[in-house]
């Protein structure tokens, strides 16, 4: 099953949150089996999850995730002028090898949008990546101090735009797109 989460929500409860997650949710209005998020993505960020109707199949997806056979891709709206029109982004995080592709879609004055491929899937590695290269997220909180930058959202502009992987009952190829959603648009049009 692939959802598309809003942003703001958490994937699955984290330390001291009592948010409605949208594992929960899905839980709640579900009739059937519960369903098992198969990865995760931060609660700022928007866009696609894939979750497994059942433990066997969502241990056989996060297999895929760790072998890197499931792909993913993201918009990203990151501050500044980017140089190269694409390249990758290979940095350690936490002592473990981690790589991000990019492509430039768009450059506009002050910010750019991105086409963002996390290679390894470590924990915020986008987010980390892009700042450690001096483009942060729009609205970056996290890893950066918004009041730096001249530009305001009231997120860190990422959203899970595609993802692709192989049916683990079937092998057939699956491959989900998400739209760009209503604040990142909103955001494009005031900012030309």
């Amino acid at each position: 099953m692939v959802v598309e989460k809003p942003a703001g929500m958490l994937v699955v409860p984290a330390p001291g949150s009592n948010h409605n997650t949208l594992t929960d949710l899905l839980n709640k209005e579900r009739v059937g089996p519960a369903v098992h998020p198969c990865h995760r993505i931060d609660m700022d960020t928007s866009g696609l999850i894939l979750y497994a109707k059942g433990k066997g199949t969502q241990e056989a997806l996060m297999e895929d995730f760790k072998q890197r056979r499931v792909k993913k891709s993201y918009i990203a709206f990151v501050n500044g002028r980017i140089g190269n029109k694409e390249g990758a982004i290979e940095r350690p995080i936490e002592g473990k090898r981690a790589v991000t592709k990019y492509r430039l879609t768009e450059q506009r004055k002050d910010f750019a949008v991105l086409d963002v491929e996390p290679v390894t899937g470590r924990t915020n590695q986008i987010r980390i990546h892009l700042k450690a290269v001096g483009h942060p997220l729009v609205g970056e909180r996290k890893f950066a101090f918004a009041k730096d930058f001249k530009l305001k959202f009231r997120r860190a502009a990422l959203h899970s735009h595609k993802i692709g992987f192989s049916h683990p009952g079937t092998g057939e190829a699956m491959s989900f797109v998400s739209p760009m959603p209503d604040d990142m648009k909103k955001f494009l049009e005031e900012n030309k």
